[in-house]
C-alpha cells in the first residue's frame, strides 16, 4: 500500500478531511469546523498550502504552510504550520514524505528557508523534526489571544 502526498488546490473535502485528522491528534476540544466557504477561500489564496498524504483513497496525513513576503530580502519563507498523521499510520513514514514533498516545493518556488514550530514537550515532534534535518533555534514564543474579545 502506498502513499501518494498531493499539494492541494480546489480539494474541500480532503482539507476538511485534513482539519479532522489535526481536531484528532491535537486532541481539539470543542472543535467547530469553519464552513466550507470559508474554508474554500482560504485554499485559493496564493500565501497557503495544504498536501495530504493520500493512502487507499483515503487522507492519511498532511500540513499546511504559509508563504511570507520578507521585507530583508526578495525570497519568501515559507512556515509549516500544522502537520499531524492520523495516530494508526504514525511511524510509517508518512510525516517524512510530508516533509520532503513540501522541502520540494519551498525550493521550486524560491525559498529562502522553510522552518517549523514544536513545543519543547512535544519530544515527539522535536526527535522527528531533528531526523528530517532541521536545525532547532531557541526561542520563547509570546502570543496574545483575542478568541473572547469579538
Amino acid at each position: 500500500m502506498s502513499v501518494e502526498i498531493k499539494k492541494l488546490g480546489h480539494g474541500l473535502m480532503s482539507f476538511i478531511e485534513l482539519i479532522r485528522i489535526f481536531e484528532d491528534v491535537f486532541e481539539m476540544e470543542n472543535f467547530k469546523m469553519p464552513e466550507d466557504e470559508y474554508l474554500q477561500k482560504i485554499l485559493a489564496e496564493d500565501n497557503f498550502s495544504v498536501f495530504v498524504a493520500v493512502k487507499d483513497e483515503k487522507v492519511v496525513g498532511g500540513l499546511t504552510a504559509y508563504l511570507l513576503k520578507q521585507y530583508y530580502a526578495e525570497r519568501p519563507l515559507l512556515y509549516v504550520y500544522d502537520l499531524a498523521v492520523k495516530t494508526e499510520h504514525q511511524r510509517q513514514g508518512i510525516g517524512r514524505l510530508l516533509i520532503s514533498a513540501v522541502t520540494e516545493y519551498s525550493k521550486e518556488i524560491g525559498a529562502e528557508e522553510m522552518y517549523v514550530q514544536a513545543e519543547e514537550i512535544d519530544q515527539h515532534a522535536v526527535t522527528f523534526y531533528h531526523s528530517t534535518g532541521a536545525v532547532a533555534s531557541k526561542f520563547i514564543n509570546f502570543s496574545y489571544s483575542f478568541r473572547h474579545s469579538i
